[in-house]
């Protein structure tokens, strides 16, 4: 059994359910695609992301953090004429502000793992089932702070989830810890 929302006709969302979802990650360059996911995930279903996540990762350069925080106007117009992505100028912004910050986060703190980490002890979180909470509303103002966009609480709450940070699998699910 697998966590309801998952639809089983598409192999991409059972794999991300049963591979990612939920499971630790500490690497930069894949905690920054996480958050490039989620960013262009606001207002969209997450099928919608997963099935155009190759695509991403191609038109960002294999989310590459430095190059995308050099990205200038030229590339965003590249990006917006790219119909295998979503084509929106203002999250497309944010990526790039956010990249240039996330940056800055690592030197500050060594990597942005260390940071993101920071905020629960290295300690994964169970089964809140929420789509926001206290920590989702802390890190999101911290980033706010830092400079990042669409970092809203919601997007957050989502994007620890996807980490691993807060591990939500339902009570059905072969994925559930008790």
């Amino acid at each position: 059994m697998r966590c309801s929302w998952v639809n089983l006709n598409n192999p991409l969302y059972v794999n991300y359910h049963d591979l990612e979802w939920g499971v630790a990650k500490y690497n930069d360059k894949e905690l920054f695609a996480y958050l490039i996911l989620e960013i262009m995930q606001a207002g969209l279903s997450w099928e919608t992301i997963l099935n155009k996540r190759e695509s991403f990762k191609k038109a960002l350069d294999n989310y590459d953090i430095k190059k995308i925080a050099s990205y200038n106007e030229k590339k965003i117009k590249q990006l917006l004429n790219n119909k295998a992505i979503i084509r929106n100028r203002k999250k497309i912004e944010a990526i790039i502000n956010n990249a240039q910050i996330f940056l800055n986060i690592q030197k500050e703190y060594g990597s942005f793992s260390n940071y993101i980490w920071s905020f629960t002890d290295n300690k994964v979180i169970y089964h809140e089932y929420k789509t926001k909470n206290a920590l989702s509303d802390y890190i999101s103002l911290d980033l706010k702070k830092k400079g990042m966009k669409f970092v809203g609480s919601t997007i957050i709450y989502a994007y620890l989830q996807a980490i691993g940070i807060i591990n939500d699998h339902e009570k059905i699910c072969e994925k559930y810890v008790k």
